[in-house]
């Protein structure tokens, strides 16, 4: 989320642009597949993103006592803070690292700076902490820095390889939604031409080293880009039935929908196989549109109780998710962007969420 959110999910605004056309008939009727639906029928993955954009924020040895504490299994961290790798240490708790953008340029053009950041950053610390994935840059295809994305994930993988860790550890990359040219029906979902340059290249590496994709997914942004036609319970998982029918699949909530929508563009380059991480989604709790602590806590415990399920489209396939974010951040932009926290900087909980 290094972006501006506001211009994300501009390509969503199709999306659902027709998401209240789709009347239920019955309700009661409705009522009843809903509760069928919700009976979980995968084990659900749940992590939460820890970001550091606060100068008031806890020593990150408190943070990983934080997350044991409220059972959180999953960790995204934005680049190797040296401090926060040596508090996971034995912790058991699954991380996603993030080569910052920043890096992309050296680690794309030297074999030899990605094997160094490698032994540096994942090599000295993998006795001690679960990495799961390396995530080489966060939401910049397409853009200026976008081709430096598939070499610096090559050399990455080369550098895991030498290290002998290539088998634990999956190289991916981050991207926005707004990757999609095309997103409704979830069905029609395709890449941007923009995009496409970038991703066909990188699905076919994923593939063929068995990597998830990571996206993140904001159902928020794309409620408040258009109110007049997305209702805020479809973007709250609180619709009490089937907002959006497509061909066989139907759709009681907007995460489903943005989600199969990426699955049905990765199919259509060769990427029936890749699976989808959702390496952030969230709602604010103060500081804008529809951004209030009732509507965040909705958003985010309805999100953790929901994935075990699937999406219409991969049902029963559990999706691995990660919570935007562990704390309000008081350097970042003012308004909602600083309030995505579970917690204060406190350590207090902004509202009660339950993990487990």
């Amino acid at each position: 989320m290094h972006i501006s959110r506001q211009s994300r999910d501009k390509s969503l605004l199709e999306l659902f642009s027709m998401a209240n056309r789709s009347k239920v008939s019955r309700a009661a009727v409705a009522l009843l597949i809903g509760l069928l639906v919700a009976i979980p029928t995968g084990v659900k993955s749940i992590g939460v993103c820890y970001g550091m954009n606060g100068n008031n924020l806890p020593q990150p040895s408190a943070v990983v006592n934080l997350y044991k504490s409220k059972n959180i299994n999953a960790m995204r961290l934005y680049d190797p803070n040296q401090a926060a790798l040596q508090a996971l240490k034995g912790s058991n708790i699954q991380l996603i690292l993030d080569v910052p953008n920043t890096r992309l340029q050296s680690l794309a053009s030297s074999p030899s700076a990605a094997n160094n950041w490698v032994q540096q950053n994942v090599k000295a610390y993998s006795s001690g902490v679960s990495f799961k994935y390396i995530a080489v840059g966060n939401e910049v295809i397409p853009g200026a820095e976008a081709q430096y994305v598939l070499p610096a994930m090559r050399n990455i993988y080369s550098a895991l390889s030498s290290a002998g860790l290539q088998n634990q550890i999956k190289v991916s990359t981050a991207v926005a939604t707004s990757v999609l040219g095309k997103s409704f029906p979830p069905s029609q979902g395709a890449f941007s031409s923009a995009a496409m340059t970038y991703l066909s290249p990188i699905v076919q590496f994923l593939a063929s080293n068995g990597a998830p994709l990571l996206v993140n997914v904001y159902p928020y942004f794309s409620y408040v880009n258009n109110p007049n036609q997305i209702n805020i319970e479809y973007a709250l998982f609180t619709s009490p039935g089937t907002v959006v029918t497509d061909g066989q699949y139907k759709y009681q909530n907007l995460f489903d929908a943005i989600v199969d929508a990426i699955y049905a563009a990765l199919e259509k380059v060769g990427g029936s196989n890749v699976a989808i991480v959702v390496s952030e989604s969230g709602w604010p709790s103060a500081g804008g549109t529809a951004a209030t602590i009732n509507n965040a806590k909705t958003y985010n415990q309805n999100l953790i109780n929901h994935v075990g399920q699937g999406t219409p489209r991969r049902s029963g396939k559990a999706i691995e998710a990660y919570i935007f974010e562990m704390f309000n951040e008081n350097l970042k932009s003012s308004g909602i962007e600083q309030n995505f926290g579970l917690f204060y900087p406190n350590m207090q909980p902004v509202y009660p969420i339950n993990f487990t």
